[in-house]
This record gives C-alpha cells, sequence and structure tokens, in this order.
C-alpha cells in the first residue's frame, strides 16, 4: 500500500510543478488510489487522538494553508472563530512564508505522508483538489451537508462536486473579468459594457488599437498560451459555458470537437492577423511581455485576467496606475447565452480524511467559507450568503491598499464580481500536460503562420487522441 500512495504522491509532486498557476486547469481524479492512501492517512500522529469530538470539551484542529497572513488575515479571522467556538483552537500551519502554492503542497504531501495531524487542508486550484481527492486526502463532505441542508450548487457560486460527491467547500471567489482602460473607452465613444460576446469584445479592441510600430496602442492583450501554460486564451469561447470548459471531456475522451474550440482559434486570428487589434504573440514570446506592464503602462486597452488583480487594479508602487479603470464581465459566445459564465479560482477547503474530529472541521470549514470570508475582509467570497453590501464593503478594503482607488470604478468592479458564476470542475487527467502542450504547439503553427485553422484542429486532435490512447494502455 504505502508504494501504491509513494507512486500517487510523485505524480502529485510533479503535476504540482506542471500545472500549478494555469488558473483552470486540472489533473487526475482517479479513486482507485483513494483507498491506499486512507490506510496510509490512518497512522496520523497521537496528538489527534487527544483530541474529543464529545460536546464542550477542548478541540485542537490543524489547519494546513499556503494563505499568508498579509494575504488571508488569519489571526483576525481565527480569532473570530475562538469567540464564537471556546471549546475549539484552530492552529494554523502555514506552509509557505511566501504564500507559493507549489512549495506549499509539496510540504502537505509530505505532511500527510509522514502521519503530521491535519484536520483542515487548502487546495489553491481544481487541479490539485481533484488529483489530491483521488489520492485520498479528503473526506466526503455529503453527509454533513445533508444533515445541515446545505447544497453546494445552491449556497456557492462555484460547484465542488467530483464524480457525484462534495469533498471540499469554496473558500475566496476570483472570476476572470476584461479590465477596461476608461479614458480609452471615454476617447472611442464607447460605453462599459455590462453584458457582451466576444464579437463585441472584438469590435471594441478594433476600435481602441491607435497608431503604428513601437507606439501602437493596441486594443488587447491575451496572455497567452506560451510553453504549455495559461491555456485560458485558447478556450475562451469554451469557458463561458456551463459545461464542457475544458480540452478532456469528464470520461477522459477528446472535447475538441466542440465548435467553439475552433472558433477560439478564429477569434485569435481575426483579431491578431486581420483586425491587428491583438498585441502579436510573436511579441508577445520574443520580447517575453509581463501582462501587467501590457495594461498599466497603456500598451493595450484591454485585458482579459483572473480577478486577483482586485487588490492591483487601482495601481502599486512598481506599476502606478495613471489612468480611470472600469471593469467587464467574460465575454459571453451569443447574446442569447447564460450572463456571467466564467473561469473561476478558488480556495478549495477540505477536511482531513486522517482528522479524528472530523465533524468539528466540517463545521470550522462550514463558518470559514461563509462568514469567515466576510470576517477576513481580503476577497471576495464565494458563499452566495453575502449581500452586495457586503461585496462592496470588501472590494472598498481592497482598493483601499492601493495607490489610486478613486481611479477604479467601483461599481462596475462590484456588479461584475456578483454576477459572475463558475464553469463546472472538470476531473482533470494525469496526463493534461501532455494535452497543453500538444495544442500550444499547434497553435504555434497556426500564429506564426505555418499552417491553417482546419489543419490546426485537426492535428490538436489527432496528437491528443494519441495521447489519450497511450496513457490507457
Amino acid at each position: 500500500m504505502k508504494k501504491r500512495w509513494a507512486s500517487g504522491l510523485a505524480i502529485s509532486l510533479l503535476l504540482t510543478g506542471v500545472l500549478a498557476g494555469c488558473g483552470n486547469s486540472n489533473n487526475d481524479t482517479n479513486n482507485k488510489n483513494a483507498n491506499a492512501s486512507a490506510n496510509a492517512n490512518a497512522t496520523a500522529s497521537a496528538d489527534a487522538g487527544s483530541n474529543s469530538t464529545a460536546s464542550g470539551d477542548p478541540v485542537k484542529l490543524r489547519l494546513y494553508t499556503y494563505g499568508t497572513e498579509q494575504a488571508y488575515n488569519w489571526k483576525a479571522t481565527l480569532d473570530a472563530y475562538h469567540e464564537k467556538n471556546p471549546n475549539v483552537t484552530v492552529e494554523l500551519v502555514q506552509l509557505s512564508e511566501k504564500g507559493d502554492t507549489q512549495e506549499a503542497m509539496k510540504k502537505l504531501d509530505l505532511g500527510v505522508a509522514s502521519g503530521e495531524q491535519i484536520d483542515v487542508l487548502m487546495f489553491s486550484d481544481a487541479a490539485g483538489y481533484a488529483q489530491r481527492v483521488a489520492l485520498g486526502m479528503a473526506a466526503p463532505l455529503d453527509d454533513f451537508l445533508a444533515k445541515d441542508g446545505y447544497k453546494v450548487e445552491e449556497d456557492y457560486k462555484v460547484d465542488t462536486h467530483l464524480n457525484g460527491k462534495v469533498y471540499a467547500l469554496p473558500g475566496k471567489f476570483n472570476p476572470w473579468y476584461v479590465l477596461l482602460n476608461k479614458d480609452n473607452l471615454d476617447e472611442a465613444g464607447l460605453a462599459v459594457p455590462t453584458d457582451w460576446t466576444w464579437d463585441e469584445y472584438a469590435d471594441y479592441a478594433k476600435k481602441l488599437t491607435k497608431g503604428e510600430g513601437a507606439t501602437k496602442r493596441y486594443g488587447t492583450y491575451f496572455h497567452g498560451p506560451q510553453n504549455g501554460g495559461w491555456m485560458e486564451y485558447l478556450k475562451l469561447m469554451m469557458e463561458n459555458q456551463p459545461t464542457g470548459s475544458e480540452f478532456l471531456k469528464a470520461d477522459g475522451t477528446s472535447n475538441l470537437d466542440d465548435p467553439n474550440f475552433k472558433k477560439t482559434l478564429e477569434l485569435r486570428v481575426k483579431m491578431e492577423k486581420e483586425d491587428k487589434s491583438s498585441v502579436p504573440y510573436s511579441d508577445m514570446i520574443s520580447q517575453k511581455l509581463a501582462y501587467r506592464n501590457q495594461f498599466f503602462n497603456q500598451s493595450a486597452s484591454m485585458l482579459t485576467i483572473g480577478s486577483w488583480m482586485n487588490t492591483e487594479i487601482g495601481g502599486t508602487d512598481t506599476l502606478p496606475l495613471t489612468f480611470h479603470v472600469a471593469v467587464a464581465p467574460f465575454p459571453k459566445n451569443a447574446a442569447g447565452d447564460q450572463s456571467g459564465i466564467t473561469p473561476v479560482t478558488t480556495d478549495y477547503v477540505a477536511v482531513s480524511e486522517s482528522s479524528k474530529n472530523k465533524e468539528e472541521a466540517y463545521k470550522f470549514v462550514r463558518w470559514y467559507t461563509t462568514e469567515g470570508q466576510v470576517v477576513q475582509g481580503k476577497n471576495i467570497p464565494a458563499w452566495n450568503g453575502v449581500s452586495n453590501d457586503q461585496v462592496a464593503g470588501i472590494i472598498d478594503t481592497i482598493l483601499s491598499g492601493t495607490k489610486n482607488p478613486e481611479l477604479v470604478d467601483k461599481q462596475s468592479l462590484v456588479n461584475t464580481l456578483v454576477n459572475s458564476k463558475a464553469t463546472e470542475i472538470i476531473a482533470p487527467a494525469s496526463y493534461q500536460a501532455e494535452v497543453y502542450k500538444a495544442i500550444n504547439e499547434e497553435y504555434e503553427k497556426l500564429i506564426l503562420g505555418n499552417q491553417d485553422i482546419d489543419t490546426t484542429v485537426a492535428n490538436s486532435k489527432k496528437r491528443v487522441d494519441e495521447i489519450i490512447a497511450a496513457n490507457k494502455k
């Protein structure tokens, strides 16, 4: 059993390094490894056994997290929980002083392998969440939720079901959106969009493009893909639908027959080659362009990006804000489509399978992902129970930490965040990185003028099917 768990851990560490930071990137949820991991975890330290779940008896929970004090306001958050639950102590175990999720996940894996007491754990992306569920690290929460009368799909903006079960509740809510240089919009006579399509996005980009040569201002900048990363930019028109947002389907088969894959390629080619309104991919690669610089230095008027930018949207010491900024929702494919569907990053907060205090750990997770998010005041909660006024208050707090919050159109930001909804989590494959690499390579041939769109789609399908077949042997 230890050999099987170690094998799973090796895969875990490899994929953590390859996939971390890729937004909606995903990993394998092969639950065949779950029993082996659960048995390995049963050797948890004697400290866990010293806790009691009896009502009123002291309970100590250990929370393993990558979140830093600066980013997560842990002291005030945990103090608030202790005040409401005086018989419970939550000990914080910070796995990275820098908030480095790759470093933190490696330490978490090693902590589980060595049998440390772990009661609550956090995963930074769907990939890490799905893979460690497959390794048996997280306990299912369905019975607890049913007893309390809660449903993840109703109570939260992110549905965390995997293979029909819930193993974590979502904390923060970072949907993708579009940052806009409002001064450029005003100059072009364009309104801040509240609901728009990719065709309208392309039209905006064309109208916002100005000048030539080294001083040219592009309508938009797409930061990717590159080296198999930032693949969100090759499935823009797949990611604004409730299901089917990945290159692979939930059953592990290819999803490249989705017409929106080809339409995304057509959009990228049209904007870069025909309209010349998007920063060229060749420039991005050769000059190693950074998306923050492109937007804040006014080299591009629009930036499609994740709302982790909330903490920087008002400018920083490194990149000051010298113009007015507004926010628009992630575009949709057609006017009649559902609005607000977008890629989302969140914290997946789980109860450890090895915890001897699962009920108390669940109670903390439920509190932390609801009231606790408001107390924390650092991010927009994924919890639907938060009011629009509370969201506005959190945004005020976040913007107050930037250099020029007065230059941000706060209302457009709040409206976009409140109306955003996450795409479905698709359990990822262990060979996801191979799939990304193959599609990235075919895209580069297309955008650099070495093959057409139909050939790119055909070659991508062929290579992905070969990767799937090779991994089934």
